[in-house]
């Protein structure tokens, strides 16, 4: 009989938020495909998501300081956690500016980042299903880095056209900045898997 059982809740609360982040992705990536008319929409949808991500995250860290025994070490789930949570708010961020700053129309390099945001999210919940299964994680995290490799190059490759092109200052002070907080956003998943490979590594 185990007199202090091992609480192993907490891997369904990283599913809870990645499943919370998937969510709020696909519905950016639906606001910038369908245009300006739908981003006021999407950018409600995603504070109610990042909200209920709040919520995940507090239960997290109120069961971690109340379970003596953790499936991980304390740090690495406050560390998960946290990255995870980074990540929603920086796609509520990139919604909100798409919305405050009026874009129309939304720039096709907008909507391949966010096409890329959403793939990102997909790895990460593929990475935190291994987690919890206990099995290899290395190749989603990889995926992540490699798509973030590739979100560098639309971004620098967007920005450098925008230089080029845009004649309006104020535009380009803009769209410049909804560029760099979509590729923070996409970072902040390089964030996760680094730290889910130092995890692995750290557990094997």
């Amino acid at each position: 009989m185990n007199l202090l059982p091992r609480d192993d809740k907490f891997y369904a609360l990283f599913l809870k938020q990645v499943e919370i982040i998937s969510q709020a992705a696909h519905v950016l990536l639906e606001g910038v495909r369908v245009g300006n008319s739908r981003m006021a929409g999407a950018a409600t949808e995603i504070s109610v998501l990042e909200n209920r991500g709040d919520e995940v995250i507090h239960g997290i860290f109120t069961r971690l300081n109340q379970t003596f025994i953790t499936p991980l070490d304390p740090e690495d789930i406050h560390n998960i956690s946290s990255a995870l949570d980074n990540v929603l708010d920086g796609i509520e961020d990139a919604a909100h500016r798409l919305v405050s700053y009026e874009i129309d129309p939304i720039p096709r390099d907008m909507v391949e980042l966010a096409t890329i945001v959403n793939a990102c999210a997909l790895a990460a919940k593929r990475a935190l299903e291994a987690l919890q299964a206990k099995g290899p994680i290395l190749e989603h995290c990889i995926e992540i880095n490699r798509l973030e490799n590739e979100a560098d190059l639309v971004s620098r490759a967007a920005v450098a056209d925008l230089f080029r092109k845009q004649k309006d200052p104020i535009t380009l002070i803009k769209l410049k900045e909804v560029y760099e907080f979509l590729e923070d956003t996409i970072d902040r998943f390089e964030d996760v898997a680094d730290v889910l490979q130092n995890v692995a590594v750290k557990n094997s």
